[in-house]
């Protein structure tokens, strides 16, 4: 039997809890095993998930799933700190990963907008995401939301056997 994704009506996004980041890991190791949203190689155990929510709690940096029916996690993004070093505390960096069966319905557009005030409400004042450069659905998602292009850093990441380029965009806040 074919199984449908979910209709976006029935998709609810709302701020994580310790208790999806299962749900999380899973969208992240699928993500590490076929594409090259990640250029990690090997997939993360759940302490290492546990450890990154405690650090978002601690930090104040927002964390949203996508729930579908029966508490099922469909998608997530994130604010995480850019650096450690003080200086850079006023910028974050954006993850968005979303389940391979729910892309292409607007849910990684459901996950980036809340993000934006989310930043605001910690006193970031910009937001960078690092895109691989071939991906053109995130990078015109981005754009929707009123990042820029700042850079483009070529052949510095390697995965599936080829150099890959990575895009800097740029959304103040």
């Amino acid at each position: 039997m074919l199984a449908f994704p979910e209709p976006m009506t029935e998709i609810h996004i709302r701020r994580a809890v310790r208790a999806d980041c299962s749900g999380i890991l899973d969208i992240y190791n699928d993500a590490v095993l076929k594409t090259t949203a990640t250029y990690d190689y090997e997939p993360r155990p759940l302490e290492h998930r546990l450890a990154w929510f405690e650090d978002h709690q601690r930090t104040g940096h927002a964390i949203f799933v996508a729930e579908a029916g029966g508490g099922r996690i469909v998608g997530w993004s994130a604010l995480n700190r850019y650096h450690d070093r003080m200086g850079f505390r006023f910028t974050a960096e954006n993850s968005i990963y979303v389940a391979e069966e729910s892309r292409g319905q607007g849910l990684g557009a459901r996950l980036l907008e809340p993000l934006i005030p989310a930043a605001a409400e910690i006193g970031i004042r910009a937001i960078l995401a690092a895109i691989d450069a071939q991906n053109t659905a995130s990078l015109k998602l981005h754009a929707r939301f009123g990042f820029e292009q700042v850079g483009l850093f070529k052949r510095v990441g390697f995965k599936f056997d080829r150099w890959l380029d990575v895009a800097y965009m740029e959304r103040w806040v």
